[in-house]
């Protein structure tokens, strides 16, 4: 009895043990990987937590008489993209497309681009990603605090990408995105364009956007308000995607980078 009493206890306490160990390892990565402040701007959207604790995303984005829709395995990136005249994706190995000849867009700069812009700011908390204190942005008499995102080497189809995130200073939500655009060039880009983040949507705990503002630009500087992009029918899965999402369409061809 006396050995059943202590092998009882030892597992006990080894539970215990692997228990607190996972929490200060958590707590560590937490504290070790994101600044303060761009964990508190993860809680003020609904938290990391809540994020990650989905598999699949879907949406549509207005976009004339047919809307585009958009299918993601928020794990992996894999991605299809519906619209009227191209279905295109990414299976995880390759670039595919099926398009008519009105399709002048290029698959591998496409791919994930306004889910990125989207799923901001969680996505700000990929891998790769370097974090460095940004001036703040003015905008109507109000002083935005912000961080400048760059990312590791082979981070990515464009590494060179940055991105600039400011805040509320009271509230913590997002309230503008600066990025610049290197996929061509492959090179820095001094050109920072601008978008805004002023109406927002909760969805099952996590707050989104509803609609993306795109501004016009002087100096590098948000100027006047351009156009919209309007999102609709966003859902979230706890359960992935089928495979077969993003495989290549029986017409489709393997675009080669």
């Amino acid at each position: 009895m006396k050995s059943l009493y202590y092998s009882i206890v030892l597992v006990v306490f080894l539970f215990a043990c692997k228990q607190q160990a996972i929490q200060v390892v958590d707590s560590t990565i937490q504290t070790r990987t994101y600044p303060e402040a761009m964990q508190s701007i993860f809680k003020a959207h609904g938290g990391l937590a809540t994020w990650r604790a989905h598999k699949a995303m879907s949406y549509e984005i207005e976009k004339g008489e047919q809307n585009e829709r958009q299918f993601i395995d928020l794990h992996d990136r894999r991605e299809r993209i519906e619209a009227s005249n191209v279905t295109m994706g990414y299976d995880g190995s390759n670039f595919w497309m099926e398009a008519d000849t009105s399709y002048k867009g290029n698959p591998i700069f496409y791919k994930n681009l306004m889910f990125y812009f989207y799923a901001m700011p969680f996505v700000l908390a990929d891998d790769g990603i370097q974090y460095h204190e940004a001036e703040p942005l003015r905008f109507d008499g109000i002083s935005y605090p912000g961080f400048r995102i760059s990312y590791g080497d082979g981070v990515g189809v464009s590494p060179e990408d940055e991105y600039f995130i400011h805040y509320n200073p009271e509230t913590y939500q997002m309230e503008w995105l600066g990025y610049t655009v290197t996929f061509y060039s492959k090179e820095k880009s001094k050109s920072i364009k601008w978008i805004r983040y002023d109406d927002w949507i909760t969805i099952q705990n996590l707050v989104l956007p509803n609609t993306l503002a795109w501004y016009t630009t002087e100096d590098n500087l948000p100027i006047e308000l351009r156009n919209r992009r309007v999102f609709k029918n966003v859902r979230l899965n706890k359960e992935p995607f089928e495979d077969s999402m993003f495989s290549k369409t029986a017409n489709a061809e393997i675009v080669i980078e």
